[in-house]
């Protein structure tokens, strides 16, 4: 059975792991077998949110379709870039995946290694909850709680690759209209015991609505006619039949 307790578990084991052992990454390594680079020393970046109690992410209201970039993100992504053929490591050398990755993501005065760190942690916390359950991993990706999983998994560790498919087919909690509904069955794996849902069409008129207080896994269909989907404590909808 999979519970939002089993989650937050799986999400926590991850990152004690880490804290004990360090980042193993998924990245290519060198001719010595070892990632080529120092980002294993490098400073550990912030955990993602886990979830609470409620089975939502630590802070992130029920509605919301992801949460917002604080302050320090949105200053961070307007700093300026170090070109790609600068970005060399203080020792070794940077594989050319991870040079890739870090193209674009490293902001002048910062060390390469450390961001190279956040993906290669992105990837290790993947191996983690994958582990624990696969759809609790899918389930991350799609909520926002392993972060930018898409770049690291793309550069970093593309044996992923079908978990951030099969994420950009799925819905977090909140409203969901117009070009982002796909028509078909999808599955909540972990929700809440609060968790409820609406399907309106044109105009507003009600399709189907439903709601769960077990915390056991529950699925609807997305009809074709559907304008508006909303969500509220079922954590996160993964697509399953066709339209994995």
């Amino acid at each position: 059975m999979r519970r939002p307790a089993l989650a937050c578990a799986a999400v926590v084991l991850a990152t004690a792991a880490l804290a004990a052992c360090g980042s193993s990454g998924d990245g290519p390594a060198t001719a010595g077998g070892t990632p080529s680079g120092p980002a294993a020393s490098a400073p550990s970046a912030p955990a993602p949110a886990v979830a609470g109690p409620s089975g939502a992410p630590d802070g992130d209201p029920a509605g919301e379709d992801a949460p917002e970039a604080g302050p320090a993100d949105a200053e961070a992504s307007a700093l300026p870039k170090v070109p790609a053929d600068e970005i060399t490591p203080a020792t070794g050398t940077f594989s050319k995946p991870q040079k890739e990755y870090l193209t674009d993501r490293v902001p002048r005065g910062m060390d390469p290694a450390a961001v190279l760190q956040t993906g290669q942690e992105t990837c290790d916390r993947l191996r983690y909850l994958v582990k624990a359950d696969r759809d609790i991993a899918v389930a991350a990706i799609v909520t926002g709680e392993v972060a930018d999983a898409e770049p690291a998994v793309a550069h970093l560790c593309p044996r992923h690759q079908d978990l951030v498919d099969e994420a950009a087919l799925g819905y977090p909690d909140g409203t969901h209209t117009g070009a982002a509904l796909r028509p078909g069955r999808y599955r909540a794996p972990s929700p809440t015991k609060d968790c409820a849902w609406r399907l309106a069409g044109a105009k507003g008129k009600e399709l189907a609505a439903g709601s769960s207080d077990t915390g056991r896994p529950v699925s609807l269909t997305v009809p074709a006619s559907a304008a508006t989907f909303i969500s509220t404590g079922c954590y996160a909808w993964l697509p399953e039949g066709a339209t994995r």
